[in-house]
């Protein structure tokens, strides 16, 4: 469903990721693991668009996306959960929703949003701005959601988040990827968490990949010794 092929990003003559490759299934989910800095955040705003490629290749189901605008994106099957969620504080959780239905003809948000998140139909008149961090992570993952997209990236959703709203957020992923069947990219800190979600860890570190097994391989001693400062 995504396939990343050597792709380089440089902010000026300073390059940040060098030839960054990797593919996520269907029904997949990914973790790209490391620390503060290492180029998590600059993998996914170059996969969303928000950075140009220097070089290499973005694909998405088959469309070479790669100097797409973000709106394009979207509209071909990229759905982004930015770091720190994003979402607008003055408006309600409902209108925070309905903006990712902006080009949508249905307007009505699907049910199963609120089947994943039951907090969201109770807040749904309440202000974004006034829900705890882990409310508007699942406000910023519905928001995602509900363009329908092919894949699914998400930056660092554990950040801020209380325990056990990590689990909740954890099981509400793995049930989005035997609902839709899409491609999940998360990038995480958090060891616990990407192996409960995920079945492919890479961790990146000077904005290169240095290592890459599957959740049934994992050594996670080796992981946690990449994420320790």
């Amino acid at each position: 469903m995504l396939n990343v092929d050597n792709i380089h990003v440089a902010y000026g003559q300073s390059e940040a990721l060098h030839g960054i490759s990797f593919s996520g299934k269907a029904n997949e989910t990914v973790a790209i693991m490391g620390r503060n800095g290492m180029g998590k955040t600059t993998l996914f705003k170059a996969l969303m668009g928000v950075l140009p490629l220097k070089s290499g290749q973005v694909s998405v189901a088959g469309q070479d996306v790669s100097k797409d605008e973000s709106y394009t994106r979207v509209a071909k099957g990229i759905a982004y959960v930015p770091q720190g969620r994003m979402i607008f504080p003055t408006l309600t959780v409902l209108e925070n929703i309905q903006t990712g239905l902006e080009n949508a003809k249905d307007k009505r948000v699907p049910e199963e949003i609120y089947a994943l998140f039951p907090v969201l139909w109770d807040m749904r008149a309440r202000k974004g701005g006034n829900l705890s961090g882990g409310q508007q992570q699942q406000l910023a993952i519905a928001r995602a959601l509900v363009t329908n997209p092919k894949v699914l990236l998400l930056d660092e959703p554990t950040e801020g988040i209380q325990p056990s709203i990590i689990k909740d957020i954890a099981k509400a992923l793995n049930e989005i990827r035997k609902m839709r069947e899409i491609t999940i990219v998360v990038s995480e800190q958090v060891l616990h968490f990407a192996m409960d979600v995920a079945d492919r860890l890479f961790v990146i570190e000077g904005g290169r990949f240095v290592h890459e097994t599957s959740r049934a391989n994992t050594n996670e001693a080796h992981i946690k010794s990449y994420l320790s400062v």
